[in-house]
Order: C-alpha cells, then structure tokens, then sequence
C-alpha cells in the first residue's frame, strides 16, 4: 500500500491593527503543542507576523513589539500627504525581518493587499517581503498607498481580512484562520462603555487638532445649547474599519470556510493600543490552549495533555469547527 501523504497544514492570520499582536501569541502556543503551519498567508497586522514567521524572524519581531511604547510609534510617524508614509517604521520592521524574495522563504508564503483604482484583491507571492507587507497594511486614513507594479495598494482587509483562500492556493490541505473581529462591533463604543480606542498621546494630539480644525469652520452661535457629544473621529474610523471587516469576515468564511477558526477575546484592544503587547500575545497563548482537544480532534493529532499556559489577564478566547 502506498504511504498517505500528511496533509499541509497552512495557517490564515486576519486583519485587526493592534490587536494582531495576538497572533505572534497563536503561533508560539501551536509550535509548543507541536502543531507547526507548513504554509503561512496575512491580511495587513497578519501579514506582518505571518511574514516575520515564515522568515524565521518572529523571535526579534516579538522582542520589539514587546517593548514599543506610544512615544515611539510617535517618532516612526513620518506624516505627509495622503496619511503615514511608512519609511521610519518600515526600517525599524526592516531591522527584525531582513528583506528577501518571498519565494525563497522557508515555509510558502502570501499577503493580501486592495487595489485602491479597481477594488480587486490582490495576492502577494512574489518579490520584496518588506514591500508586500507596507502595501497589506497601508490601512487608509492612516498609512499612504503603496505602489507596487504601477498599481496603488491599499489594507488587504478592504476586501479579504482573514485570507484562507489564499492559504490554500499556496498549497494548504487543512486551514486554522485566526479571526481578530469576532467579537468587536457594538463592543466598548460610545455611552455604551469604555471608549473604543483608550486614550493615548498619539490620538489625543490627532483628534485635538482635527477637532479644532471643524470647530473654526463651524458657523455654532454662541450661548446656544451645546449638542449631545458625538463619537470622536477615531472612534467613527474604527468602528466603521470594525462593522466592515466583521461583515466582509462572515461572508467570506461562509463561502470558504477553514477547518478551525481561532477567536482571541481582544475586545478591550483599540485600533491603535499597539502598546499592550504583553496582554496581547497572553490572550493569543490562552486561546489556543484553550482549544487543543478541539485542534487535535480536527486535525487528527494525538490527544496530549496540553502545557499549562502562561498567566493572561484577558478572557478566554473561542474557536469553532466546520467539521
């Protein structure tokens, strides 16, 4: 009798800004239990770590985002036309990751990014790694397109966030998508609870001058009653970047779904508390171990007695099957 073939395992890692961070978490927890992707695909955050991890960088990229503060994020802000330009920070994530052909990666690898002009999604195999990443995050408002093949590139997240076709058109027979939207719209928004992005330097400077930038071409009388306080700016953009991922999500794993969705509780994470790493990653840890028998049953593994996972302030994570 022929030996069967072992299936390929690939892992989908989604959109979520901040609360990507949770994936370098997933990643270190499914190699503990000795569960190892053999092929990696990324939409914007996920594609970062996907890139870093299907490089063999995602030690030095962990050792960073695990010390980053607000102040600097601040400094590798290089603000221009159109939004963020990148540079500083694409020489910082340069340093950890070491540019190369993604095709010569060790373990097959994809991102995902949106042509700005025609809305189509665009999947990124070949060429820089660095480049591929900067156009799968270019999250609009934020970071300025990309031009990559005299095409604009905009967030992979526009029109695929958690990109499990694409990981098995790099070869993959079994799928673990890990969704970073599941529990996030209508969640700490407004009068309705905390606010969705907690206060931080970086958007208390943004929002204080676009806020005054309205109020000077406002034609408001004065004395006149002053008006419920609306939402602020980042608190629309994230919501609405969090409705539209979340409904883009839902249908797309129903059309192609994965053989296990991993869903890290990160509620409490805004669009930009990139400095919360350490809760982050923990939440990404206690989610898969958290769901190994689940994991092991799916993907026909021995049923070992998982490690004990390390102390997380989060909530417990969810995951679910399609079989």
């Amino acid at each position: 009798m022929r030996e069967q073939k072992k299936p390929r395992l690939g892992i989908a890692l989604g959109s979520g800004s901040a609360r990507g961070w949770s994936h370098i978490g997933v990643l270190r927890a499914l190699e503990e239990a000795g569960i190892v992707p053999d092929v990696v695909s990324g939409t914007s955050i996920g594609a970062l770590i996907g890139a870093a991890y299907a490089s063999g960088r995602l030690e030095p990229l962990e050792a960073w985002v695990r010390q980053i503060d607000w102040w600097a994020i601040w400094r590798y802000m290089d603000f221009r036309r159109g939004g963020v330009e990148g540079e500083r920070l694409m020489r910082e994530l340069g340093e950890r990751l070491q540019d190369a052909p993604i095709e010569t990666l060790p373990k097959p690898f994809g991102a995902v990014a949106t042509d700005l002009y025609t809305g189509r999604e665009v999947w990124l195999q070949q060429g820089s790694l660095l480049e591929a990443v900067r156009a799968s995050i270019a999250l609009p408002g934020l970071f300025s397109p990309v031009k990559l093949q005299d095409n604009w590139l905009v967030d992979g997240g526009l029109v695929d966030p958690l990109p499990v076709s694409l990981c098995r058109a790099l070869g993959a027979d079994r799928v673990i998508a890990v969704n970073l939207n599941d529990d996030i719209v209508g969640k700490n928004f407004g009068g309705r609870g905390a606010k969705l992005i907690q206060p931080n330097p970086l958007l208390s400077r943004l929002s204080a001058g676009l806020q005054s930038l309205l109020k000077n071409g406002s034609d408001a009388s004065e004395g006149s009653e002053a008006p419920e306080e609306a939402p602020g700016w980042f608190d629309v953009m994230a919501g609405a970047i969090h409705i539209m991922q979340d409904r883009i999500t839902r249908a797309r794993l129903a059309g192609d779904p994965p053989d296990v969705v991993l869903s890290p509780r990160l509620a409490e994470l805004g669009l930009m508390d990139f400095d919360r790493a350490a809760e982050t990653i923990a939440a990404g840890i206690e989610c898969v171990n958290l769901h190994l028998p689940l994991l092991r049953n799916v993907l026909d593994l021995p049923q070992t007695a998982p490690e004990s996972a390390p102390a997380s302030t989060s909530e417990p994570g969810s995951a679910s099957s399609d079989q």
